[in-house]
């Protein structure tokens, strides 16, 4: 039997990959919430590792949170994601676990890195500034398992989705992201028939989303590949992640109106030009994705229709949260 800790189970990204691994023959899930084990007490997690000796271990548990968050909150953000990054990596490590997946972020990224975005241009430029701090946690954590790995001939692999969407997200009015920030506005806009709903920045960043059902099992996928099928899909040790994405993006605009037809909001869309826009456009390559055999299947107005029929049967517990 196969024991795999999944850290972040209750996350949006990690939930997926629960339900993803149930799937699978032959694996015996280890979860535990945040009540019963805080990733960032390195002593702790130590002890947990001991205890449960997993064999593989998704790394999916991180503190994220959309432009807002990241501009009130940077010191939480760099020193909570790598608190957590180095005591699961280490401890795997101290505690026998030979494989392990990294979950990073497109934000590692140069503000300005040229388009579709290459691994290779990791490293090459100034980061965007509204969200540096995590970036910079997130590359630390990708360099910390290339480490263990040319070091201690460990197999620790790294993803890095786009931007991610689905059950479970965060739905917060100021700390989500920009689909369940902008789901939520346009319901309320619904339900209150408003004639406006406004819509931060200009519009005009182009943006790239994958469903995190799609990201889950690009994730499994990822994991159950031999080591040598791999590292054949990955010619620069030095640069040992994947990005995981659709290799197709669409305008913040044009995001907002197809989000208005799914929700069913009839009235004017404003844009706030006061507001930050972020990174100009962010769209990943994903041929080392296909080369290893993967791409995605959900298309972005059936993940939106899927992630706002969760967000109705789930509105009320999320307005208490």
């Amino acid at each position: 039997m196969n024991k795999v800790f999944v850290a972040g189970h209750r996350g949006m990204v990690g939930s997926a990959i629960v339900r993803q691994l149930q799937k699978c023959d032959g694996v015996e899930l280890l979860m535990a919430s945040r009540n019963e084990l805080d990733l960032t007490d390195a002593h702790a997690v130590e002890q947990w590792f001991a205890k449960n000796k997993p064999n593989q271990v998704y790394l999916a548990a991180a503190k994220v949170g959309g432009i807002h968050a990241n501009n009130t909150y940077p010191s939480e953000f760099i020193a909570v994601n790598l608190q957590i990054q180095n005591n699961v990596i280490t401890s795997a490590y101290n505690n026998g676990v030979k494989k392990l997946l990294f979950l990073g972020s497109s934000c590692i990224y140069p503000k300005l890195a040229s388009q579709p975005i290459q691994e290779t241009s990791l490293l090459t430029g100034q980061l965007e500034p509204t969200n540096e701090p995590y970036a910079i946690a997130k590359i630390a954590g990708i360099k910390l398992c290339e480490s263990y790995n040319r070091q201690y001939g460990v197999d620790y692999r790294s993803v890095m989705p786009t931007n991610l969407y689905g059950p479970n997200d965060n739905f917060h009015p100021q700390n989500s992201h920009v689909i369940p920030a902008m789901m939520r506005r346009f319901h309320e806009a619904k339900v209150n028939q408003d004639k406006q709903v406004v819509v931060w920045g200009t519009g005009k960043p182009m943006r790239e989303f994958l469903h995190v059902n799609d990201m889950a099992a690009a994730c499994v996928h990822v994991m159950s590949l031999p080591k040598d099928e791999f590292d054949r899909a990955i010619p620069d040790a030095m640069c040992s992640h994947i990005n995981v994405g659709t290799g197709v993006d669409c305008t913040i605009r044009e995001l907002a109106e197809t989000m208005a037809q799914v929700v069913g909001f009839e009235g004017q869309l404003v844009f706030d030009t006061t507001k930050p826009d972020g990174t100009p456009r962010k769209l990943l390559s994903v041929e080392r994705l296909k080369h290893i055999g993967w791409q995605y299947s959900v298309s972005l107005a059936d993940g939106l229709a899927n992630t706002y029929a969760w967000f109705l049967e789930n509105e009320q517990q999320l307005r208490q949260a």
